[in-house]
């Protein structure tokens, strides 16, 4: 016998860096994210001379920084939220989730493209609606990213 037969005991692998984010973070990067891109646009317009202001029946509604945050965060935070809770029983839903946002703020556009507002107004508009679709799938990516990372490694899918 040959003291060759014993089994190889090297050094340890390094363990397993997992990229992408854990649910939480994503879902706080995406709204933070999303909240801040549309009042740099808010910003920009504003500075552009754009009136920011909407008129529906008759009354004149102003685009204001803490309806922009709002508009920006709930409805990510909501949606994303949704999609990542339904995807801890099917995971097949981030990627779901992830071209249903993308194309309902596509579709969110039509909104201010059909409101009686000036044109600077209208462009700044559609861009924050663009800003809150690509948020979400970027949002969802981050996550399925850390997913398909943790799941393939052994590690739980939830951290």
């Amino acid at each position: 016998m040959s003291s060759s037969a014993v089994p190889h005991s090297g050094p340890a692998a390094p363990p397993v860096r997992r990229s992408g984010l854990t649910w939480w973070k994503a879902l706080v990067a995406g709204a933070v994210g999303a909240a801040v891109v549309n009042l740099i646009v808010l910003a920009v317009a504003g500075l552009a001379g754009a009136s920011l202001v909407v008129a529906d029946g008759g009354e004149e509604h102003p685009i204001t920084v803490g309806g922009v945050i709002g508009a920006s965060v709930v409805p990510l935070v909501v949606g994303t939220g949704a999609a990542l809770v339904t995807a801890l029983w099917k995971p097949v839903f981030l990627r779901i989730a992830q071209y249903a946002g993308g194309g309902l703020a596509l579709l969110s556009v039509a909104g201010p493209l059909s409101s009686d507002a000036d044109g600077g107004t209208v462009v700044a508009l559609s861009l924050m609606h663009l800003t809150l679709g690509v948020a979400v799938v970027i949002t969802l990516s981050l996550h399925r990213r850390h997913r398909a990372r943790g799941v393939s490694t052994g590690a739980r899918a939830g951290e």
